[in-house]
């Protein structure tokens, strides 16, 4: 049964009663945002293999690296703008809007006549999914239960692979047809996902964190209800949540924290929890995982495979190993930690990325004399590559941000992240295939050093959020709690308990003095 929950804003929503239905929703909301991304990237690589994409544009190493990075420019600008909309429209209105945009530019590059064409559409295409993305990133991380918040935020970018998959195997088949609807149908597929979540976001509600800072008291800890109790209002966990909202937001008030962008540098601990919290975007950039995310042509060709087909299924294969190894890696970050995890993921990479290089390094010595087994041992190392990279990166790219930072610096920061890693990116992707072609094996020694000083910056300066809700994280850096009730795992498990009594004349006598 579903009921009408206040959103606080013009966008209206009825939510289904049952709490494990409106996870079900969540997590729709969720990877149909993550699949866009991911079906992009597997579209682009699969793309730069046919001839009748190549050969329509008469693409070489400029024009690919263009037409593949341009939507990173869209990328770079997109973040600027996001969390600004986000903090002053609403998360759902802000996704809706910028999942209305990336329609927009998929329509025009299924459409495209030339490069001008193309690569000003995949511009609007990155704007557009990443307004959406991160205003997902920060609503589902402010709306999600603490207990599911590893798997239903970690799953925003888990399911970049199912698009990958549905890319690959679209790419695959459209790949013998005779006409340029060979690539144009591939793009024109990828506004399926926008579209699911536009129809998704009417049954979901607003996060019940905009709701309390814009003074939707009794709204947001219906939101809280549904989200935690089956819409029980009086349920201790449920005043437990919400008198940790009300209590942090009303002292980040009380402090002076706006939500103007200026405010994630404005203090040292808000420019510490900004550093922490971005690095996983520009991390998760330098690690390596470009090369085979859009050039794995490229990558195939420098180990020996250089057969078109034989290259369209193996990039098939790689996005169902690489999906495996994101749920595995989310699973990792829910029960080990993020900060584990993450160091687990960055020193395979380092070991596989140095194997890579030397493998490649024979074979390019001597292509003619090279034996099979080293060129399959070759792929094989950067299959294992792809899948160790999905067990942090691929869960942690929206998870880990927005949980360290607090709720006046989240949207702009997690933006702030995603705009240095689109900014990382758009240079990457443009000189990839330029240093592939010049420098070959190298590059990925290039990419094992980065990735050991990866290594040593998490382990000094990156903190656990695993088991606690985002107020209070708050104690990780401000060296206190913000609200005087116990922490709700401790409640969940019956480790602490509340007086219900006394808990609801509290929460019932701040929110009347603050609704004055």
């Amino acid at each position: 049964m579903l009921q009408k929950s206040p959103t606080g804003t013009w966008l209206p929503a009825w939510v289904p009663q049952s709490t494990t239905t409106l996870a079900v929703l969540l997590v729709g909301c969720s990877v149909v945002q993550s699949t866009t991304g991911g079906y992009d990237g597997s579209m682009l690589n699969g793309l730069n293999i046919l001839p009748s994409y190549t050969d329509y544009f008469r693409l070489n190493a400029a024009t690919t690296g263009l037409n593949t990075g341009s939507v990173f420019i869209g990328g770079f600008f997109g973040p600027i703008f996001s969390g600004v909309i986000a903090d002053r429209i609403g998360r759902r209105p802000a996704i809706l809007w910028g999942s209305a945009i990336t329609i927009i530019g998929i329509i025009l590059q299924a459409a495209a006549q030339n490069i001008a064409m193309f690569v000003v559409a995949r511009i609007i295409l990155g704007f557009g999914s990443q307004i959406s993305g991160i205003a997902a990133g920060v609503y589902l991380s402010e709306t999600f239960p603490s207990r599911w918040r590893a798997w239903g935020v970690g799953l925003l970018n888990d399911f970049y692979y199912v698009g990958a998959l549905i890319a690959a195997g679209i790419t695959l088949g459209t790949g013998q047809w005779q006409s340029t609807w060979a690539w144009r149908a591939p793009s024109l597929f990828q506004a399926v996902f926008s579209i699911l979540c536009i129809i998704i976001l009417p049954f979901v509600p607003e996060s019940p964190r905009w709701l309390v800072h814009e003074g939707h008291y009794e709204e947001a800890r219906l939101v809280v209800a549904q989200t935690n109790a089956n819409g029980d209002i009086s349920n201790p966990i449920v005043l437990t949540v919400y008198k940790e909202i009300v209590d942090t937001l009303e002292w980040e008030k009380k402090e002076g924290r706006t939500m103007s962008p200026k405010e994630i540098f404005k203090t040292p601990v808000a420019r510490k929890r900004l550093l922490v919290g971005m690095s996983a975007g520009p991390f998760s950039c330098v690690a390596g995982n470009i090369i085979a995310s859009y050039y794995l042509g490229n990558e195939l060709d420098t180990a020996g495979i250089t057969d078109s087909n034989d290259q369209l299924k193996a990039n098939v294969v790689l996005n169902v190993w690489c999906l495996g190894c994101a749920l595995a890696g989310t699973h990792l970050a829910a029960k080990w930690g993020r900060k584990s995890t993450a160091l687990l993921s960055e020193v395979l990479l380092v070991i596989c990325l140095f194997i890579i290089g030397g493998l490649s390094k024979i074979y390019a010595d001597d292509p003619d004399g090279a034996s099979k087994s080293l060129i399959y041992g070759d792929v094989a190392v950067m299959f294992l590559f792809q899948g160790f990279y999905s067990i942090a990166w691929t869960p942690l790219l929206y998870l880990y941000p927005p949980e360290v930072m607090n709720y006046s610096i989240r949207a702009n920061g997690l933006a702030f992240s995603s705009f240095m890693l689109n900014a990382l990116a758009c240079v990457l992707v443009f000189v990839m295939p330029i240093g592939l072609a010049n420098i070959g094996w190298k590059m990925y020694m290039i990419n094992g050093s980065w990735d050991i000083v990866i290594i040593v910056l998490i382990a000094v300066y990156w903190v656990e959020t695993k088991g606690r809700t985002l107020e209070e994280i708050d104690a990780i850096f401000e060296g206190e709690k913000h609200s005087s009730v116990p922490d709700v795992e401790a409640v969940r498990k019956g480790e602490a308990t509340v007086n219900l009594e006394e808990l609801e004349q509290e929460v019932n006598k701040e929110t009347a003095v603050k609704t004055e």
